[in-house]
């Protein structure tokens, strides 16, 4: 959106003229657009520290103290034009997914360090929301455009520091930020706050950090649109973008135009925003034997696709009659994979195979796999589960349209799938059961719901907002 209101504020032959100086990826899996149809733009806040100049480096670490390039930041812009409206959902960066054309899982945001092209596709692939551009801004470009506002006011309502991204407001009140301020705002994960005589910790790390994202970006699209009057201003805007901004290749001049004029008029300060609810994993996580992931997050159904069918306008697509299921207990406990094929039968799939998979972790996520071409089945399916729940494309067996690989907390259509007592293993005339069988007597029960994120919430007291109209800007002592 920012973007756009800066193109708004332009002459045409001056935004072009601009618009040669934006770097164009060749980024792949995007998906066409339809006339008059809305669109979902990737936007992505990355952590390269290769990216960086010297002096950046040394605030900020260089590339063989952090290595990579992960989207720390991972956000879909829906824009509709049957309504001239915005939306924004963002998906946490510890989400833990399935790689596409690989047999491993990971966080969301290591996809980037593949390419772009990754990213969109395991955004895709995953959650099902189609990506039809992709834009990406670093480190260096977020800083360039606060300061080349000469800065902006945010409140905070209590003093907040962070070592890690180098935040410190030692004093309550407005206050003018400078770009390197700003970005510590925006990355600041490991944040206290100093309330009642005491530095309280906020607990909720890289969930409330997208909170407080989606308020500072609208501050700054509010500031932007105060200023595009000014020829001055729109110039230091575009030159402070330009050189470092990322754009897919097919993301043309007219089409950016076109948008700026469509949507001048969405006030970015009342564009609804969302998170996708994750469960927070408990201590560190291992997978496939492996440790050293830290922590991460897990997907949480039905939550997180109501939220992307709301927000994007996306269709729950209905069950196909005949679509083929295999279904494999992933999280050893007792007769899951059996109970989870009955309760699917019921639904209107069609079991062809129940069986056992390696138990990848503990606790496990539930994994809709689906062939090549079935996503819509697979989203029909996952719309009927609730749990630790994510999609992904794998080939499967012949004749099988999609696999379910049952994780720890799982039920289909409010029946819990894994109960204790009974005999045998997965109950399966195809399938061993051996996983199931040797695992000991246990049920399956709902994600905890202290350990779930909400989509939306108000701002904490301490969180840093836009200025109350007339409060005088204060200095930070």
């Amino acid at each position: 959106m920012l973007i756009l209101v800066i193109l708004a504020g332009g002459g045409y032959l001056y935004a072009l003229y601009r618009f040669h100086q934006i770097h164009k990826d060749k980024v792949g899996g995007l998906v066409a657009e339809t006339p008059n149809k809305p669109i979902n733009i990737l936007l992505i806040g990355e952590n390269c520290r290769s990216c960086l100049n010297g002096k950046q480096a040394a605030a900020f670490g260089n590339a063989s103290q952090v290595g990579g390039n992960r989207s720390d930041v991972t956000m879909i812009l829906h824009l509709d034009p049957a309504t001239h409206s915005a939306s924004v959902v963002s998906i946490p960066r510890d989400t833990f997914v399935p790689i596409p054309g690989t047999t491993n899982a990971n966080r969301v945001d290591d996809a980037l360090n593949v390419s772009p092209s990754e990213l969109v596709k395991t955004i895709e692939d995953d959650f099902g929301i189609p990506i039809n551009h992709f834009v990406g801004l670093n480190f260096d470009t977020f800083q360039s455009v606060v300061n080349s506002l000469g800065g902006i006011n945010m409140y905070f309502p209590d003093p907040v520091k962070d070592a890690y991204s180098g935040l410190n407001i030692p004093n309550a009140g407005c206050h003018h930020l400078n770009g390197t301020q700003a970005l510590a705002v925006v990355r600041a994960r490991h944040m206290y706050y100093y309330t009642g005589g005491q530095w309280l910790y906020d607990p909720t790390g890289d969930i409330s950090r997208i909170h407080r994202d989606h308020e500072f970006l609208k501050v700054l699209a509010t500031s932007v649109r105060g200023r595009v009057s000014n020829p001055l201003t729109v110039n230091s805007l575009l030159g402070a973008i330009a050189p470092d901004l990322q754009i897919d290749q097919s993301f043309g001049m007219n089409e950016l135009i076109g948008l700026a004029l469509a949507y001048r008029n969405v006030n970015a300060g009342t564009v609804p925003t969302a998170t996708l609810p994750v469960f927070e994993v408990p201590g560190a996580f291992s997978y496939q034997g492996n440790a050293g992931y830290g922590s991460v997050v897990f997907p949480v159904a039905p939550s997180d696709f109501s939220v992307i069918r709301k927000q994007l306008g996306l269709p729950t697509p209905k069950i196909a009659p005949g679509t083929t299921v295999q279904v494999l207990n992933g999280s050893g406990l007792y007769q899951q994979a059996t109970q989870t094929g009955d309760a699917l039968t019921q639904l209107g799939f069609s079991v062809v195979n129940v069986g056992d998979a390696t138990q990848a972790s503990s606790p496990a996520e539930t994994i809709v796999y689906y062939a090549p071409g079935q996503q819509a089945q697979a989203v029909a399916l996952t719309a009927q589960l609730t749990g630790n729940v994510i999609m992904g494309e794998r080939s499967l067996p012949a004749g099988t349209d999609l696999q379910v690989v049952t994780g720890t907390y799982l039920s289909v259509s409010g029946t819990p799938a894994g109960t204790s007592g009974g005999s045998g293993g997965s109950g399966s005339a195809s399938g061993s059961g051996n996983a199931s069988s040797s695992a000991s007597s246990s049920s399956a029960s709902s994600v905890p719901s202290t350990d779930v994120t909400p989509a939306t919430e108000p701002l904490p007291s301490y969180d840093p907002r836009a200025c109350p109209s007339g409060m005088a800007v204060t200095p930070i002592s």
